[in-house]
């Protein structure tokens, strides 16, 4: 049975796409820690960070490090937070939290709460930011 995220990738779920490339896909957590906060996966379904081949592998962590940067740009933060938990959906994933303190990254805090147009904006405007950097 394909995971939510495979059926994101396959468009039968909707997101707040903020990049993609032919292997890779980056769009907002809807319960996100913090505004800006986006998860990066293989459109591959594999399920642990550590099965994904290694040329995937190493192409998600730039690709990451790409929209980390252009989360940086959008969201007013100290840094971007990089977790890979891999617990709560079995398709390998890598979360971008904006932060400006360790406790940032506590994922059993309240979450944030935004409107569908902040969703889109955040997603339109750290997409943008994307495009500039090439």
């Amino acid at each position: 049975m394909p995971t939510i995220f495979s059926k994101i990738v396959s468009g039968d779920i909707p997101c707040y796409k903020v990049a993609e490339t032919d292997r890779l896909l980056a769009f907002l957590d809807i319960n996100p820690l913090a505004q800006g906060h986006t998860l990066v996966i293989p459109k591959q379904e594999v399920d642990y960070i550590f099965d994904v081949e290694d040329e995937l592998y190493t192409e998600m962590f730039l690709f990451a490090k790409q929209v980390g940067r252009a989360i940086e740009r959008v969201v007013k933060c100290e840094r971007i937070g990089v977790s890979i938990i891999g617990l709560e959906v079995p398709h390998a994933h890598i979360h971008l939290v904006p932060i400006n303190s360790i406790s940032d990254l506590d994922f059993t805090k309240t979450r944030a709460v935004l409107t569908r147009e902040d969703f889109k904006h955040l997603a339109e405007s750290i997409g943008k930011e994307l495009i500039h950097e090439d």
